[in-house]
């Protein structure tokens, strides 16, 4: 196969990674929950930082219910995929790091890193939708933490996701209908 081609294979097989996104949701709300506490701000976010935690096993789960196996390795572009979620680990990194230097701001760097590691995913995937949210996330997380507060800000996350969620869906569906 061409490299085109392997894009197209792996954007089918893997639904444009629906899964992790459809997960990302759930994460979201959860982090709304817990920045809607008033609990200590480091309990805080040490339960922000560990909710991304739960992201493997409900992308899984939700690859089962819409027949996607997240770990298929029929297509070598999927160890390229792979490689790109790893690279959001070491920008994980900086979340630790302002986590101790500026907690308040935790969510906000949290959000602008998920964000940021979607571009990649743009161009494996072939998709406009991830290519507006990888810069999208980031400057809207900026300017709600920095206008509003962290509730806002996570609460919109979960809209913002939804709302991606749903254009990858559209997405996929036309990128069937090609097949």
């Amino acid at each position: 196969m061409i490299l085109d081609e392997l894009r197209s294979d792996i954007s089918r097989k893997q639904k444009k990674g629906l899964p992790f996104i459809l997960a990302s949701v759930v994460i979201w709300l959860m982090i709304t929950i817990i920045s809607s506490l008033t609990i200590n701000i480091d309990f805080k976010n040490i339960l922000v930082f560990s909710s991304s935690a739960i992201l493997l096993p409900i992308s899984w789960l939700l690859g089962r219910m819409i027949h996607v196996d997240i770990f298929a390795k029929t297509n070598g572009l999927g160890d390229l995929g792979f490689l790109f979620t790893i690279n959001q680990l070491i920008y994980l990194l900086i979340v630790g790091w302002v986590y101790k230097a500026a907690p308040y701001k935790m969510i906000m760097v949290y959000a602008m890193v998920f964000g940021g590691h979607l571009l990649p995913y743009s161009w494996l995937y072939k998709s406009k939708s991830y290519k507006v949210f990888a810069f999208a996330i980031p400057i809207l997380a900026l300017v709600l933490e920095n206008v509003f507060n962290t509730f806002i800000l996570s609460g919109t996350m979960v809209i913002v996701e939804i709302i991606f969620s749903y254009l990858l869906t559209r997405e996929v569906k036309s990128l069937i209908r090609q097949k």
